[in-house]
C-alpha cells in the first residue's frame, strides 16, 4: 500500500468549512486541527509506513486527526469512522468538508484505523504523534524545567482468571500454537478426559473438596506431561511463548505435598500473572485497601502548562519509582543545562531511598513527599528514636543506646531486647516479648533530610500548590468512557501505544485552548 495524499480543491465551495468557522470557538480543537493539520502531520511523517508502489491509502494525516479526536471522545473504532462520515466538525478537521461520497476522503472502513496503529507499532518510531506535541511544546516554550509525576490504575480489558482456568487456559494454547505433528505428540501424552478444544472452565463439583484437588492434581500433571513432550524439539517463537506462559502458571500457585500429589498453595506469588488472555496484566494496589488488576499509566506533566510532557504504561505491580527515570528522561539528557534547575513534585510514592539518590545523582531537586513513620496502636514512631549514623547508634525515648547490627545490603538494625523489659516506656513503645526492633534504612540520612524538609511551611505551600495539578490532569485522561480508565486492548505494547495516542490528544486540546498558531516566522502562542 503507498502513501495517500489529501487532494486541494480551493476552487469548489466548502460550505460546510465556513459554518464551522463561524459556529465553533477559537480555542476549539477542530479548528487547531483544521488549520495546523498540515504541519502537525506532514505526508513526510509517516512515509516509513508504507511502499513506493501499491494501492493508495487513506491518507494519514486525515487518520491521525481521526485518531485524536477519537481519543479525545472516547469513542471506539466503529463510532470513530461513523463520526467521521456525518459529523460536520471532524470532516472539517480533517480538510475533507467538501468531499462528496464516492470519493477516497469522504469515509473509510473501521479496519483503516486499526490498520495505522499496527503500522505504528511495528516502526522504528511508534509514539510518533506523541512525540510531535511534545517537540511543539519543547519549541514554543510551553515547557519548563518543573515536572509533577503521578500515576493512575487501567483496569485490563479481560477477565481475571482462577488458576484451574487459567491452567486449562495455557494447555489450550499450547495446542493451539504448535503445528499439526507437533500438537499430535503433546496431545498423545494428556491423560486427562478432556480434548481441550472447548474454552471455560472444566466441569467440576465445585462444592466437593475432594473433586476439586483430583482436577487441579489432574490439570498440572497434564501440564508437566505437555512440557515432558517438547523436549528435545525446536520451537518457533509462537510454540516458545505457550510453553512459557504454561510453565509460568504452573509454577506461580502450584505447590507438591508430601504426598506427591499437587495442590493451590495459600497466599499471591509475587508479579503472578492473572490472565492467560493477557499475561502481561498484573494485580496492582493503588492503595492497601484499593486493589485493581491490569496495568498502571504514568505521566509527567509541567505544572505551569499541564502540557504532558511523558507517559508510560507498567505492568500494575510496578513501582512508581521504577517508571520515573524514562518519565524524566528529557531532564536528564536535556544538552542545555536545565537538569540542574529542574525540579520534580510527587506524593509519597515517589519519595524513596533509591529514587531520592537518583534524583540527587542527576541534579534534580526533589519536591517528593517522604512517608512519615508510624507505628501500630499509636506507638512511639521510627522518628522519636535518635540515630546516629556516625556512632553506628539508636537511643530511644527512655534514653537507652545501643549499636546498630550492619546488614549487608547497608543499613541495619538496632535491637534493644532486653532493656525493654525493664522500661517503664515499654507499653507506649512495643508489644513484643522480644523487645523494640528499629530498622536502619540503607539511605537513612537521605530519608531524614527529606522528611526534615517536608517540614518547613514553604516547602509545603509550594508543594501543595503545584502537586495536585496533575490529579486534575489525569482525571482530564481518564474519563473517557471508552478507553478511559479500562483499556481498550490488550497486551503491555497495545495499551501504551493507546495511551500514548490519549495523551497526544490531550496535548493537542491543550495546545488550542492556549491559543497556539503557525505563522511564518514559526509557532507562536497568541491567546485569543
Amino acid at each position: 500500500m503507498t502513501l495517500g495524499r489529501q487532494l486541494r480543491r480551493p476552487d469548489l465551495p466548502t460550505a460546510g468549512a465556513r459554518w464551522c468557522e463561524a459556529a465553533l470557538p477559537e480555542g476549539s480543537v477542530y479548528r487547531f486541527l483544521a488549520r495546523e493539520r498540515a504541519w502537525l502531520f506532514p505526508p513526510e511523517l509517516f512515509a516509513d509506513l508504507f511502499r513506493s508502489t501499491g494501492r493508495r491509502s487513506v491518507p494519514p494525516s486525515i487518520l491521525a486527526v481521526v485518531t485524536v479526536l477519537q481519543r479525545l471522545e472516547g469513542l471506539s473504532d466503529r463510532e470513530a469512522a461513523d463520526r467521521f462520515s456525518f459529523d460536520v466538525r471532524w470532516r472539517y478537521a480533517a480538510g475533507v468538508a467538501d468531499a462528496v461520497a464516492g470519493e477516497e476522503t469522504a469515509s473509510f472502513a473501521s479496519t483503516v484505523l486499526v490498520d495505522l496503529r499496527a503500522r505504528l507499532r511495528r516502526s522504528t518510531d511508534p509514539d510518533r504523534i506523541f512525540r510531535v506535541t511534545c517537540q511543539l511544546a519543547r519549541e514554543v516554550g510551553l515547557v519548563g524545567v518543573r515536572r509533577v509525576l503521578d500515576s493512575a490504575p487501567l483496569e485490563d480489558a479481560v477477565a481475571t482468571q482462577d488458576t484451574v482456568t487459567m491452567l486449562r487456559g495455557a494447555i489450550r494454547g499450547l495446542l493451539r500454537a504448535c503445528p499439526p505433528e507437533l500438537g499430535a505428540k503433546v496431545r498423545g501424552l494428556l491423560r486427562r478426559d478432556d480434548d481441550y478444544a472447548a474454552p471455560g472452565k472444566p466441569a467440576c463439583d465445585w462444592a466437593d473438596r475432594a473433586a476439586r484437588e483430583a482436577l487441579v492434581d489432574a490439570l498440572v500433571r497434564d501440564a508437566y506431561r505437555a512440557h515432558y513432550a517438547l523436549r528435545g524439539e525446536r520451537l518457533d517463537g509462537r510454540v516458545a511463548e505457550a510453553a512459557a506462559l504454561l510453565a509460568t502458571v504452573t509454577g506461580q500457585d502450584i505447590e507438591e505435598t508430601d504426598d506427591g500429589r499437587f495442590r493451590i498453595f495459600d497466599g499471591t506469588a509475587p508479579d503472578r500473572v492473572i490472565s492467560t488472555v493477557d499475561p502481561e496484566a498484573r494485580h496492582g494496589h493503588k492503595t492497601s485497601a484499593h486493589g485493581f488488576d491490569g496495568y498502571k499509566a504514568h505521566v509527567a506533566v509541567d505544572p505551569d502548562t499541564e502540557v504532558i510532557c511523558a507517559a508510560e504504561v507498567s505492568p500494575a505491580a510496578t513501582g512508581d519509582p521504577v517508571v520515573a527515570p524514562t518519565l524524566l528522561g528529557d531532564l536528564v539528557g536535556d544538552e542545555g543545562g536545565q537538569g540542574a534547575r529542574a525540579v520534580v513534585y510527587g506524593d509519597s510514592a515517589y519519595g524513596t531511598g533509591a529514587h531520592l539518590a537518583w534524583l540527587e545523582q542527576h541534579g534534580l531537586t526533589p519536591m517528593v513527599k517522604t512517608q512519615v513513620p508510624t507505628a501500630p496502636g499509636g506507638r512511639f514512631a521510627k522518628d522519636q528514636f535518635r540515630i546516629d549514623l556516625e556512632a553506628q547508634t539508636v537511643t530511644c525515648p527512655a534514653r537507652v543506646t545501643v549499636a546498630i547490627t550492619p546488614a549487608r545490603r547497608g543499613g541495619g538494625r538496632a535491637r534493644f531486647g532486653v532493656a525493654c523489659s525493664v522500661c517503664p516506656l515499654r507499653q507506649a513503645c512495643t508489644s513484643s516479648v522480644r523487645g523494640r526492633v528499629v530498622a536502619v534504612h540503607p539511605r537513612e540520612a537521605a530519608l531524614a533530610a527529606a522528611r526534615a524538609r517536608q517540614r518547613d511551611p514553604a516547602w509545603l505551600a509550594d508543594y501543595r500548590a503545584t502537586r495536585p495539578r496533575v490529579e486534575r490532569k489525569l482525571a482530564h485522561l481518564l474519563r473517557r468512557r471508552h478507553g478511559g480508565r479500562r483499556a481498550r486492548v490488550r497486551g503491555l505494547v497495545r495499551v501504551a501505544q493507546d495511551f500514548k495516542l490519549l495523551a497526544s490528544a490531550v496535548n493537542l486540546a491543550r495546545f488550542a485552548a492556549l491559543g497556539l498558531r503557525s505563522t511564518a516566522s514559526g509557532w507562536q502562542v497568541q491567546p485569543a
